[in-house]
């Protein structure tokens, strides 16, 4: 093999026959390698044979990790263990874990998203909170607000949704994320021809000592940055 070093004697691996392969001292062996590893006469030799997984050693190459003999059964034993303390767990039957696991899956998915519905709610003055007036800034109304309990990811909903209550106007959120709080703002259609959502973030941003943030225009669709 070029490039490559060995001592003075080497080990080959030949497997199988393969008319006009060209390899072998007869010109017909399937395989021929040089070789190092651990080799076996037949394939039953190895016994129970459990993948473990794959990985690419190089270009072209995948190397297998498995475990065989006693080795698998004992990892089949323990595998077949925890899968008896999930049903368990579960208080489901072994043949229906799968479902059971997606069933809870989807209620916590809906739950999730249920709080998070809640935060957003609870943020924007939902129930006797009352939201935050907005002020009056140069003759343009404006809603500006700290939010806790909300992500960055909210902010964009949050700000349409100010903007459709608003009705003429500029918002500007701000979620208290802690050291990297997320900026978003939004400008009602009827302003984006005199007014720049992405000005209203660049300034509140600049406030705040960073870069980034989220501008939103007409249906506040355009975002720019990331989360500051």
């Amino acid at each position: 093999m070029f490039g490559e070093k060995y001592g003075d004697e080497v080990r080959v691996v030949s497997m199988g026959k393969l008319t006009g392969s060209g390899k072998g001292s007869d010109a017909n062996t399937y395989s021929l390698e040089l070789c190092g590893g651990t080799h076996v006469a037949r394939t039953g030799d190895i016994g129970a044979f459990v993948l473990l997984g794959d990985s690419a050693s190089s270009s072209g190459v995948r190397r297998i990790e498995a475990l065989t003999g006693e080795a698998a059964l004992a990892h089949l034993r323990l595998q077949e263990g925890r899968l008896v303390e999930v049903a368990n767990v579960l208080k489901a039957p072994v043949a229906e874990i799968v479902e059971r696991v997606k069933s809870l899956s989807e209620e916590r998915r809906a739950l999730v998203n249920e709080v998070a519905q809640l935060k957003r709610d609870l943020a924007m003055g939902g129930g006797s909170g009352g939201g935050v007036e907005a002020v009056d800034v140069n003759g343009i109304k404006m809603i500006a607000q700290v939010l806790t309990g909300v992500s960055g990811k909210d902010l964009p909903t949050m700000v349409d949704a100010m903007k459709e209550k608003l009705g003429s106007g500029v918002v500007l959120l701000i979620a208290d994320t802690g050291a990297k709080p997320a900026v978003a703002a939004g400008v009602t259609a009827d302003l984006t021809g005199t007014l720049s959502a992405v000005d209203v973030l660049r300034a509140a941003v600049a406030a705040l000592g960073g870069k980034g943030g989220q501008a939103g225009g007409e249906e506040g669709t355009t975002r720019k940055g990331g989360h500051y």
